[in-house]
């Protein structure tokens, strides 16, 4: 997902939601946001008023005062409650630094500075964050380019949230995405100064895959600089989790109450195959008696989010029609579909893994599935999830009166 929001004058505005969690949850978007500097909206414009409708109530300014005083704040509105949380307390020029200056443990180090130093203050924000959560209410924090002190900030809040580290290093360099624009703000505000560092306005991923190992280091983990350093507990951490991160996906067996929401999930994503020039699926194809058949002969499952169906699909205990005459050593997976309005990324992942378990627990060794062989982003899709291209049948019959070509797929279990 792109998750830059396009504004004119803001140029690292992003959205934290849809991260995955380590145990498979997803953070909650539009909740939470980091941003360069608020100082460049103004009321009356475009910008101000896209920034209004994503219904933000919180805005913490990771600046110092003197910033603040110089480029402006976010424009004040009944709506906003500001706080500024200036968390640096040693003041560095990056643009003034050397050429020979390498980025990666230089502003790890400076990091590590603002971890140690700005304690209280990245305590406050962190509080901050954790009360918007609870009131469901969308926060953001900034600092001058959304880079560092918003970086920093971000990182601790995503590992206490479960995002793993590869995805944390992975959002800060999308700042990279902003540079250009950022080296134009800065040219422009300085006419009278040259930039002598190659990397201001850059973000590689050894900055931060730096600060997180020295943070690691001398803390033993991030949980430990949050609980002992900044006197935030276990529970402050489970309750920020319980706000801002999906509820994890629940699954139960299909019923003869559900033929109706598997027609038209169906149904949902053969319109959304049609709208990408996808031609696989048609509406109207299958009805309730295909599902009541398959509760019949097989399994059909469904993956709810709280009590909303996210999602739905079919295990075959044998497929003749695309396999042939098999041991009974192998289970298929068949319509494997999401609701899109419900569903939060990586969703159709988790339902092939719980799939799967359900294949391992009857004993069986394999899972197996195919998809159309004119379909190559979704044969991808299932190569990425482990499985392995086995061959092809060129006239499989479905059922559907035209016979047509699919790639036959296997992985198995352990």
């Amino acid at each position: 997902m792109n998750r830059h929001i396009r504004f004119e004058r803001l140029h690292n505005f992003r959205d934290l939601g849809g991260y995955r969690t380590e145990d498979g949850r997803t953070v909650r978007p539009g909740r939470l946001f980091r941003a360069d500097s608020l100082g460049k909206l103004a009321p009356g414009t475009p910008d101000w008023d896209r920034f209004l409708s994503l219904g933000i109530r919180t805005v913490v300014d990771l600046r110092y005062p003197w910033e603040i005083e110089a480029r402006g704040r976010v424009p004040e509105h009944p709506s906003l409650t500001y706080h500024n949380q200036s968390i640096e307390h040693r003041p560095y020029d990056q643009a003034a630094l050397a050429p020979s200056v390498a980025p990666g443990p230089y502003l790890a180090a400076r990091y590590m500075e603002v971890a140690e130093d700005g304690t209280k203050e990245i305590r406050e924000t962190l509080e901050l964050i954790a009360e918007s959560a609870e009131s469901n209410t969308p926060l953001v924090f900034h600092c001058a380019s959304g880079k560092d002190r918003t970086g920093l900030i971000a990182a601790l809040l995503l590992s206490l949230l479960g995002v793993p580290e590869k995805t944390i290093v992975e959002d800060f360099t999308l700042t990279e995405r902003a540079t250009d624009r950022l080296l134009s703000d800065w040219h422009t505000t300085n006419p009278d100064r040259t930039l002598t560092w190659p990397a201001y306005g850059r973000a590689p991923a050894e900055v931060m895959t730096e600060f997180l190992a020295a943070l690691k280091t001398r803390h033993g983990s991030i949980q430990a600089y949050v609980t002992d350093t900044l006197g935030l507990d276990n529970t402050f951490t489970e309750s920020l989790r319980a706000a801002l991160l999906e509820p994890p996906l629940t699954f139960r067996r299909a019923t003869e109450n559900d033929l109706p929401t598997l027609v038209r999930l169906r149904d949902d994503a053969a319109r959304w195959q049609l709208a990408h020039g996808i031609d696989q699926w048609k509406p109207g194809q299958l009805g309730e008696p295909h599902f009541r058949t398959r509760l019949t002969e097989g399994e059909v499952w469904l993956a709810l989010l709280g009590e909303q169906i996210a999602g739905a699909w079919e295990l075959w205990w044998d497929d003749p029609a695309a396999w042939g005459p098999q041991p009974p050593t192998a289970a298929y997976i068949h319509r494997l579909m999401t609701d899109r309005r419900v569903a939060p990324p990586g969703t159709g992942r988790l339902m092939l893994t719980e799939a799967e378990r359900r294949i391992a627990a009857s004993g069986r060794p394999l899972c197996r599935l195919d998809c159309l062989s004119s379909n190559p982003r979704l044969r991808e899709y299932y190569q990425a999830a482990g499985y392995t291209v086995v061959g092809e049948q060129s006239a499989k019959d479905g059922g559907l009166g035209t016979p047509y070509a699919v790639t036959l797929l296997e992985k198995r279990l352990p």
